[in-house]
């Protein structure tokens, strides 16, 4: 097996390229990265001097900096030997640090080929996709490489980690983009690279931060670094800096939303009221309808809860989070039919979404229906550990929250 610290060395070329804003931090490459440990098992492939003689001199070119000649022999070695998985590996990162995206994409996909569990080569395999622009592509591989693992070299597992999450916010995903980025917060990291993604993802704008025009980018940072306090459970600092945002940009879509999501914890009533005032900023605001009824049913106000859920569901059918919404006051009001009809819906718009099997597993047992009860409980119960292996933060889709309420899911 190649082992991804391998490409440690290439690791901090790999946060210096991602984008405009954090290129202009260094000008400088890192060395190349050495080539990865022989694979087990190598002693068992027929000798070969002209393909032994290929490899030496492409590990030499490789050490040496000589990135276009290493890269023209690795070639060659893999032309007479296709499993070659340490030269497609190598091959890999040298045409990554040329900026060779799309060649260093399929060298990528050759290795994880052969090597199906390799974390590293998804997590580079991703790294390029985001480079191509590929964003689907690259979050699916990007993703892939965290479910298998990877933690070591840490500069590699945070390269995949901080892309992984300002691709979820170009894809709007903005509670998983949050929850990722809030790790970095809460290990201390705030680097401007970090605050600014999480500006990015606090306010829901669906760029990565190379396309951030200039005269935001005020506006972001200071987003981002109350965002960055309040991950690192710094409320002293955190409330100051989301009054500061408010003050400045009191009419700017999504400010108001981020205060109102901010005061929820402590001051409930004041976060109603911030997303009372986002409506008015931004119309049919849809996570502050959200948030609205999902604090009304905490509190078991159904009254209250149903009208802000079925607004939801009126404005965004597809939504399943609405669908759950409304399901859940369905259920807690006795209309347990009409309720197991709108999670069942829910259910088919998100079947990996843990909070959807959770109600639904409610639905069913009080419908005496225990053994659909039983198997959604224990979905639940699989895309729970899911969820929590990948780290996400309590604002997550599906997060529970410490106070003990299910928080709104984004699709």
């Amino acid at each position: 097996m190649i082992t991804s610290a391998q490409g440690c060395l290439v690791v901090a070329a790999l946060l210096l390229a991602s984008d405009a804003s954090i290129a202009a931090q260094s000008q400088t490459r890192p060395k190349p990265a050495a080539p990865p440990a022989k694979t087990a098992g190598r002693s068992s492939t027929p000798a070969n001097p002209e393909f032994d003689r290929l490899a030496r001199e492409a590990a030499a070119a490789r050490d040496a900096g000589r990135l276009d000649e290493a890269i023209a022999l690795y070639q060659k070695g893999l032309r007479l030997r296709p499993s070659w998985a340490e030269g497609s590996w190598s091959l890999g990162t040298a045409l990554y640090e040329l900026d060779k995206y799309a060649e260093a994409k399929e060298a990528f996909a050759r290795v994880v080929r052969l090597q199906p569990k390799h974390a590293g080569a998804y997590g580079f395999k991703g790294l390029s996709e985001f480079q191509l622009k590929e964003y689907d592509r690259a979050l699916d591989d990007l993703m892939h490489a965290t479910d298998l693992g990877v933690t070591e070299p840490k500069d590699l597992a945070d390269a995949i980690a901080y892309h992984t999450a300002i691709t979820m916010t170009r894809l709007e995903q903005y509670e998983f983009a949050l929850g990722t980025l809030q790790n970095f917060a809460r290990d201390g990291n705030d680097s401007p690279r970090v605050i600014e993604a999480l500006g990015m993802a606090l306010l829901r704008i669906p760029m990565i931060p190379s396309e951030l025009p200039a005269d935001r980018r005020e506006l972001v940072m200071l987003a981002g670094r109350a965002a960055a306090y309040r991950s690192a459970r710094k409320p002293a600092a955190a409330k100051p800096a989301f009054e500061l945002l408010v003050q400045r940009y009191p009419d700017t879509p999504n400010v108001h939303y981020a205060y109102g999501v901010y005061l929820l914890d402590e001051e409930p009533d004041r976060g109603i009221e911030e997303f009372k005032q986002e409506l008015k900023i931004s119309g049919d605001h849809l996570p502050s309808i959200l948030q609205i009824a999902f604090e009304y049913l905490r509190r078991s106000d159904w009254e209250s809860a149903k009208g802000w859920a079925q607004r939801a569901v009126d404005l965004a059918p597809r939504d399943f989070t609405a669908r759950r919404a409304i399901g859940q006051v369905l259920l807690e009001t006795g209309s347990v039919a009409e309720s197991i009809a709108q999670l069942e819906a829910g259910v088919r718009l998100a079947p990996d979404s843990p909070s959807m099997r959770f109600m639904l597993a409610r639905a069913y047992q009080k419908a005496g229906r225990q053994a659909d009860a039983e198997r959604e409980r224990a979905e639940f119960l699989r895309l729970d550990r899911l969820v929590r292996n990948r780290k996400q933060g309590t604002q997550s889709v599906g997060g529970i929250s410490d106070r003990g309420s299910v928080r709104p899911e984004k699709q």
